[in-house]
Order: C-alpha cells, then structure tokens, then sequence
C-alpha cells in the first residue's frame, strides 16, 4: 500500500493557525504488515535527520490510530520517500501525521471516515492548519471548538501558481512560536479579521488583484522574519520591488509569492531578486492540489 501526501502552506498571510493550503509536492509512504519487527526505511530530503526508530513521526502517528481502532499489527514495514523539505513551513510534520493515520486505517480496515480522522490528525499535530489540507485538499478554513474541528473547503483555482523561495537554513515550530508577543492590540487584530476575510473571498472568486491586500498581517509575519537576518532582508526587498502578494510560509522561513500562470515577468523579477539576496535559496513552481491525501494498492 502506498500513502501520496501533499505539502502544505498555511496561515498565508493573515490567517493564523486557520487557513491552509495543499501543494502539488508530495512524500510518499509505503506501508506493508509483515509477520514481526519494525522496519523503517528513509529516501530523499532530510533523511539524515529523521528517526528510524520508535520515535519516528510517522510510524507514531500510525501507533495513535491503532490504539484508537483497537488493531494490533504483527509487524510492519514503512518506507518513506520525502520530497517535502523539513522545518521550511511547507508541512513536513503535518504530511507524517496524515501519512501514518491514513495508512494505519486502511491497514485496519477503514474504520475510522474522513472526519475522525482529521480529529485525530489535529489532536496529534495540536493545530488544524497544515493536517485539514493535507487530509482533504484544496483551500481549508478550519478552527477549533473544544475539542471539534469545524472546516470549509473549497478548490484552489488551476490558474493559480505558488512560486516558493526555500532556504538551505531551517526554522522549527517552537523557535517560530516562540517569537510571537502573548498579547496583541485590538485593532490588530480587527486588521488580521478583515484581511483574512478578504483573502478568502478574493481566492474564492479568483480576484488575484485584490490578493496583495488581502495578505497583509499584523499578527505573526512581522515578529518571524526577524528570527533570520536573511528572510527579514528578502522579504523587505520583495516588498520594495513592488511583490506585495508574498507571504511567510507556515512557520518559515519559506516565502511563497501567490501568482497566476502567464505572469512570466512577474516570476523572472521574483526569480532575481531571490538569487541576489542570498545564495542556497532555491525556487519550485507549484500549483494547488485538491485532491489531499491519496492511497494506492499493488
């Protein structure tokens, strides 16, 4: 059985913890249940960094939902193949939660449906963000009630392009929370409402002008880009050359500028302002995917 998960952006922008998008680069998890023994094999990005034993992140999401169906397997066998780079904000973590669960459901016989298994997704991941686009595909809006997770969500439009600037230097979710102010201003926060609500509206409606008014934030942007000297600096210098539809990706320190397809120019001027900021930072070309976490059998 082989797992397909897409990588993610989210907060894009105004929407903090809340909004999140699926993209066309993907890890690939292949599950099999064998007689004894754990065997956990890595290929591709960030191999050297992750686990092969029981801490590994996928095999411990697999573990939860196990537990949670009541399945005992005699054995198993995961090898992975990750093409999404680790602690960029592109949802590597989010795209091992998904992975695992979905491959331990199905190994159990699909008890858990679509619902559930996001529920569990975000008990795991503790946010809803980068797991429910991941999961389902597509533009999700979701937000936490207790412990329900209400969602919304809809197709990312195929003339929409994400041209991703990705930096060799990594930043975690911590040191990126922990950045963040425990209080803000009211009308910082009235700010991000209305730019969040604008920047759903206008992806829906396919009204890319109004997107670089829409990506405006007050609540976490400002405070992460200082954490590298060199993502404070491209990001001023985008701004300057007038890329306002750029945003933090995740946590960081990925920078995605939200484009259309034809806008050669606008790409070639990202493209040069990129490369003569820093070296090492590299650019992908992506489209949005609504398809979301898929499963395939020999």
């Amino acid at each position: 059985m082989k797992i397909i998960v897409p990588a993610t952006t989210s907060n894009i922008g105004p929407g903090f913890d809340c909004l999140g998008m699926a993209l066309t680069l993907y890890n690939t998890i292949e599950v099999e249940e064998i007689e004894e023994g754990v065997n956990i094999e890595v290929s591709g990005l960030g191999k050297e960094s992750i686990c092969l034993d029981g801490n590994n992140l996928v095999y411990q999401s697999m573990l939860r939902c196990f537990d949670k169906v009541g399945y005992k397997p005699r054995g198993l066998s995961i090898r992975l193949h990750n093409q999404i780079p680790l602690a960029r904000g592109l949802g590597s973590s989010a795209a091992s939660i998904v992975g695992g669960i979905v491959a331990a459901n199905n190994l159990s016989g699909g008890r858990l449906n679509r619902e559930e298994l996001l529920k569990l997704a975000v008990e795991i991941e503790g946010h809803p963000d980068d797991v429910s686009p991941a999961l389902l595909g597509g533009l999700v809006v979701s937000n936490m009630d207790g412990d329900s997770v209400h969602h919304v969500q809809t197709p990312i439009a195929s003339s929409i392009k994400f041209i991703a600037a990705i930096p060799n230097e990594t930043l975690s979710t911590e040191q990126a929370r922990g950045a963040l102010p425990d209080k803000i201003l009211f009308e910082d926060a009235v700010f991000n409402v209305g730019k969040s609500s604008l920047l759903v509206a206008a992806l829906i409606k396919g009204e890319m002008e109004v997107i670089p008014f829409g990506l405006e934030d007050r609540l976490h942007e400002p405070y992460r880009i200082k954490l590298l000297d060199s993502l404070e600096a491209l990001f001023i210098d985008l701004k300057s050359n007038g890329l306002n539809n750029i945003f933090l990706s995740g946590a960081g320190p990925t920078i995605i500028m939200l484009s259309e397809k034809g806008k050669e120019s606008e790409e070639g001027l990202f493209r040069e302002i990129v490369q003569n900021n820093e070296d090492g930072w590299e650019i992908k070309v992506l489209e949005g995917d609504n398809k979301g976490v898929r499963v395939l059998y020999d």
